[in-house]
């Protein structure tokens, strides 16, 4: 098992920048480094175990489970590695947990490195989730820093799932797909949040179906463009029962970045209700002038109102 005092600097500053850690915690967490899992652990209720056939783990957490977190960040910090890793967490009846995930990649070379991630979430009757996961990317090198999560979430009756997603900086190439089922009175809420710059293309899919009687789902991306990236948010929302389903994206471009909104609704069950959103625009002028007044630069008050929007 790896400790942490191993990890060389590079690492440690990845390690803080996706999950605020500056040692790994007490409790269940597992480490990827470099392609290979560097160490794991596991709670009085939080099992962690190695698949056998493919990379990547088994998270199993026991009914009743409350007020435990489970941490599994990823680190690559080699030019020229590329990955593909399954995560499946079975989450019990009537938990309440939390689960920080996360990559960060530093690429000094000029070969890409690339980490895909396949999460599969199977919550039983009633427990509750709030899973936190964020990107980033640093490095001087040449070759890109490529990400693409990929989530599916399976909620049972009264289930609930809160995910907060971040891709802070420094990532070249992301697509991120997003599925849900919900079953009766199951509840998914996403607040997704993404920032581009250089030439770097992010693209966001969500599709959510909402089977359940009385379930429903809020799903919310906000997001930055700057100098020439490019963004693409694709969402569907399928209401198949008594259902309530809201869907929204809120951008800001700058300089000479574009982004396309594709927000979609299906209602296919008389009492189903259905929202979507989609506002794309750059930063007001008076927003701006106002806090220039008080003495900030150009420069600083846009930082101000991006960080305001982002938070």
């Amino acid at each position: 098992m790896a400790e942490f005092k191993k990890l060389d600097p590079i690492q440690k500053q990845l390690l803080e920048q996706i999950s605020d850690l500056h040692t790994m915690p007490e409790g269940a967490w597992s480490l990827r480094i470099n392609g290979e899992l560097a160490g794991k652990n596991s709670s009085e209720h939080i099992t962690i175990e190695k698949k056998q056939d493919l990379p990547g783990i088994d998270i199993r957490i026991a009914p009743g489970t409350k007020n435990e977190s489970v941490h599994i960040p990823v680190l690559l910090a080699q030019t020229g590695i590329k990955e593909l890793v399954y995560n499946d967490f079975f989450i019990g009846e009537n938990c309440d947990v939390t689960i920080v995930a996360g990559c960060g990649i530093h690429n000094a070379g000029d070969q890409a490195s690339e980490h895909s991630g396949i999460h599969r979430f199977f919550l039983d009757k009633g427990a509750r989730v709030r899973y936190v996961e964020k990107h980033y990317g640093s490095g001087e090198g040449t070759g890109e820093r490529v990400m693409n999560p990929t989530t599916e979430v399976h909620l049972a009756e009264d289930a609930y799932m809160e995910m907060e997603t971040a891709q802070i900086k420094g990532v070249d190439s992301t697509v991120r797909v997003t599925t849900g089922t919900l079953a009766d009175r199951a509840t998914l809420v996403v607040h997704e949040k993404i920032m581009t710059h250089g030439k770097q293309y992010a693209e966001t899919r969500f599709r959510v179906d909402l089977n359940g009687e009385d379930c429903g789902t809020h799903v919310v991306s906000r997001s930055v463009a700057k100098d020439e990236s490019h963004q693409l948010f694709l969402s569907e929302v399928n209401g198949n029962n008594r259902c309530s389903g809201h869907t929204e994206c809120d951008a800001i471009i700058m300089d000479k970045a574009y982004v396309v909104a594709k927000p979609e609704i299906a209602a296919n069950h008389v009492d189903a209700s259905l929202i979507h959103e989609a506002a794309i625009g750059k930063i007001a002028g008076e927003q701006l002038i106002k806090l220039m007044t008080l003495g900030l630069t150009e420069k600083e008050a846009e930082e101000q109102i991006i960080n305001g929007f982002l938070k």
